[in-house]
């Protein structure tokens, strides 16, 4: 904040009068290096996103003069790190507007987080016959787990099929409701397509049926404001490293009602009341769910990267990104070789293509020697792959910082690879 108290960015970049994405990018410092001799345009940011100064600058801050472990610690600096550490809590839980900090459980990311519900939740209300409705464009973060599961347990993983846009098919989703559902498991954003799922008629049919329901949002959280009270949703999960923040950073946030009715995940330090060889007790959610020493500079990452998004805003964000969305797939739809996945009405900046008669990889191999960073292959998505009829795709996943001038970088590298391999 300023002296006015508008947001600013590190160099006192006022973000407050409107949406400058080159003064955005002077916040990524590695949004100005090259690659094979050519400024470099990042279009991974769906894998991981960039980090910002502020980010870099808060935990670098922590590590040269603050670091020490969190929780328990008698002296000056582990009280006051402990402070900061569980004040992160306070700024998800405002970023996601959950009812109370109580409710955000520190994972190391959606994976984790989701692996947490199921170990927990799941072994101790799903049994033999049970189901799990998930839908059909699931990263496998959200498939294996259940499956899992269902090895164990003997339930059953129902799928909710989508259309040739990438859009939900709703009847079908509420005709999988029925009285042997026990969970919905549901992507709130596809990290191929970019669909942006209907999250709240998501939770509102399986809710009318006693249906809890976990939403992915690992993607969502990146692309528009998330508030978790107003989807009803009783399980949120998403990673640090995609929403600006630093790696090995998640989060759960569960109903109180359910965190309360869950067994631990895992048995350690801090996770711990009271300890003798005959038994133990556990501490209150979230502590319960968080065994051995958390990710503490992490953490501070993670809640600088929430202040600084935050703080640009995130309809602003949301904006930008449409307008970009907008452009690449003008520009991509009008090259008679592409072919482009996911064209579903509502979707986040996320383009997944193929280019006729060339290889994926070499389509990605061209985009990379103009400097044009994307991702290439199943996305951890090999069921949605099968289900589009390709073994895999080019994706191009566009942020805050991203250009039209770098879209037509893309086109350009496009237009040289039909040269050489078409």
């Amino acid at each position: 904040m300023n002296a006015l108290g508008q947001p600013t960015g590190r160099a006192g970049h006022n973000l407050a009068g409107g949406f400058d994405v080159d003064r955005i990018r002077q916040d990524f410092p590695i949004l100005s290096r090259q690659i094979h001799g050519k400024p470099l345009v990042y279009f991974d940011s769906g894998a991981s996103a960039q980090k910002p100064h502020a980010v870099i600058d808060a935990m670098t801050q922590v590590l040269e003069n603050e670091y020490t472990n969190v929780h328990r610690g008698a002296h000056y600096l582990s009280q006051t790190l402990t402070d900061r550490y569980e004040g992160v809590r306070e700024t998800i839980a405002r970023f996601i507007n959950a009812p109370s900090e109580n409710q955000i459980v520190i994972t190391r990311n959606t994976t984790e987080a989701i692996n947490l519900v199921a170990a927990t939740y799941g072994r101790k209300f799903l049994g033999q016959g049970d189901g799990v409705v998930v839908s059909a464009m699931e990263h496998h973060a959200n498939i294996v787990p259940w499956q899992m599961l269902r090895d164990e347990k003997g339930i059953e993983l129902k799928v909710a099929p989508i259309d040739d846009t990438g859009v939900l098919d709703m009847d079908a989703y509420a005709a999988l409701l029925d009285g042997n559902t026990k969970l919905v498991a549901i992507t709130h954003c596809s990290n191929v397509l970019g669909t942006i799922t209907p999250a709240a008629e998501i939770v509102r049919l399986a809710h009318d049926r006693g249906i809890p329901v976990l939403l992915d949002g690992s993607q969502a959280v990146v692309h528009g404001i998330v508030d978790v009270q107003a989807l009803d949703a009783d399980f949120y999960v998403f990673t640090g490293h995609k929403l600006y923040g630093p790696n090995a950073i998640g989060v759960l946030y569960g109903k109180a009602e359910l965190l309360a009715q869950m067994p631990p995940y895992q048995g350690g330090g801090d996770m711990i009341a009271t300890v003798t060889f005959e038994k133990t007790t556990y501490q209150e959610p979230p502590y319960r769910f968080e065994a051995g020493t958390p990710p503490i500079v992490e953490a501070i990452g993670l809640g600088a990267a929430i202040d600084y998004v935050s703080a640009i805003g995130m309809e602003a964000i949301t904006a930008h990104e449409a307008s970009l969305l907008a452009y690449a797939t003008e520009r991509l739809t009008a090259m008679p070789d592409i072919q482009l996945f996911g064209t579903a009405p509502e979707k986040a900046a996320i383009l997944s293509f193929i280019q006729q008669g060339i290889h994926p990889f070499d389509t990605a191999a061209t985009l990379d020697r103009a400097g044009v960073a994307v991702r290439v292959g199943q996305h951890c998505a090999e069921p949605l792959m099968a289900r589009l009829g390709v073994d895999g795709t080019v994706r191009a996943s566009l942020a805050m910082y991203n250009t039209t001038a770098e879209i037509d970088t893309m086109i350009s590298a496009l237009e040289r690879a039909r040269t050489l391999f078409g």
